[in-house]
């Protein structure tokens, strides 16, 4: 089984952190910063780990938000979203694996406008960015 974490960072201008990526051959698409777990890891330190690599962003780990089970090519997986809050770093291309081609805060109409790697986490990360907007 497949095993990963996903952090939905939204800032003070309820903008949701997004990395454009994808393998060099393929389309380049939008996600939050997500990856899999590696060995000894918690769910919660995939999230940090996969965060820091993919955007330079430093986070605080807050809160599970969501889960997403399902099966790929004959196997299982889980992703845990978690709520994050950027408390240091600089926007900078690093990720070790080459996939990430550009970082940026995306607001709700630009979401929606985007071609997304999980076209399924639409409806739950539009309610993550309208639920904090009108929590203000």
């Amino acid at each position: 089984m497949w095993k990963g974490a996903a952090a939905v960072c939204i800032n003070s201008e309820f903008k949701l952190l997004m990395v454009l990526q994808g393998k060099p051959e393929e389309e380049k698409t939008w996600s939050v910063p997500s990856g899999g777990m590696e060995k000894g890891e918690t769910f919660e330190q995939c999230c940090y780990r996969e965060v820091w690599e993919e955007t330079g962003y430093r986070v605080n780990v807050r809160q599970q938000l969501h889960e997403k089970n399902g099966e790929v090519f004959g196997s299982g997986f889980i992703v845990r979203y978690f709520r994050c809050d950027v408390i240091g770093g600089e926007p900078v291309l690093q990720d070790p694996d080459g996939l990430i081609y550009d970082i940026a805060w995306k607001s709700a109409d630009e979401l929606h406008a985007l071609p997304l790697t999980f076209p399924e986490d639409l409806p739950f990360l539009s309610s993550m960015l309208s639920s904090r907007q009108s929590a203000g």
